[in-house]
């Protein structure tokens, strides 16, 4: 058994088929099951389900796909360890949650970078509960996440900042009461399978509020527009670090609202602790020099 019969194995389980592995791991169709047959022949297990038309990882192949990962990035990080860099050097694979690409997760990559040349970091957006699925599998060193309410055994939580929601609308209307301008305009909800969404989701229901709905996005920005174009108005997180272009809006406080907690998860047994809490600190400076909305 080789690291590299390990990795193209972790390639088939991410990309669900040998053809997909292949050219993940740049190599052919062919060296993919060849390679799986090998690994299957010196472990004496069988990995997987041959019977269907695409083969499919057996239970124990899911069980050593688990702890291949580990085993990798062991070994992906055995000589930085060596050397005492603490994954200054190399690369680093951030996640982050769509409303911080524009603000906090810019500001925050700046300044590491001002600090530590070497490092590279390569930043990979997604909603917060697939950027925990990704840190458990060890496919991300850490992620820009929204809180959740339960946080996965193994995972360590850093927060950030706590991002109040706000009512956002238009210039154009002319109330002030939220309760009157969420009653009477079209509104543009948060998605709700994030987080935020779901926060959202429950103060409307929690305060009795009833919306009609025009349409539901994930994306701050996208949002924003539309409110701007004054196709509705929207509930958001007011963000701890603004974009330098964003759009002119109307921010209204809203009693009671909950925030959200935002902040860094990553995995407790990680090789990257020392340059994740230096992303910390660059987070929380970039917090610090911001201009409030």
């Amino acid at each position: 058994m080789s690291i590299r019969l390990l990795k193209t194995l972790i390639a088939v389980a991410d990309h669900k088929t040998f053809g997909a592995a292949a050219d993940a791991v740049f190599i052919t169709h062919a060296a993919v099951s060849q390679q799986m047959r090998a690994l299957e022949a010196d472990l004496g297990l069988v990995l997987f389900d041959r019977t269907r038309r695409t083969p499919e990882l057996s239970p124990l192949g899911r069980a050593l796909v688990a702890r291949a990962r580990k085993l990798v990035a062991e070994y992906d990080n055995l000589v930085p360890s060596i050397l005492s860099d603490d994954g200054f050097q190399g690369e680093l694979n951030l996640g982050a949650v769509p409303t911080t690409l524009t603000g906090l997760a810019p500001a925050a990559m700046s300044i590491m970078r001002s600090k530590y040349a070497a490092l590279r970091l390569r930043i990979h957006p997604a909603l917060t509960s697939a950027l925990l699925t990704s840190i458990e599998r060890g496919t991300l060193d850490v992620a820009l996440v929204s809180k959740p309410v339960i946080l996965p055994i193994g995972l360590q939580f850093l927060e950030i900042a706590q991002e109040r929601l706000c009512l956002v609308t238009s210039g154009q209307i002319p109330e002030t009461d939220p309760i009157q301008i969420l009653q009477n305009h079209p509104f543009i909800r948060f998605n709700r399978e994030a987080v935020v969404g779901t926060l959202i989701e429950n103060w409307l229901q929690d305060s009795g509020i009833r919306v009609a709905e025009a349409m539901e996005l994930e994306n701050l920005e996208a949002i924003s527009s539309m409110v701007h174009a004054n196709l509705g108005v929207s509930i958001v997180p007011a963000p701890c670090v603004a974009a330098p272009a964003a759009v002119p809006l109307r921010w209204v406080p809203l009693k009671d609202a909950p925030g959200r907690a935002l902040g860094l998860v990553y995995a407790k047994d990680t090789l990257k602790t020392r340059v994740i809490e230096e992303l910390h600190a660059a987070c929380l400076a970039a917090v610090a020099a911001a201009v409030p909305v």
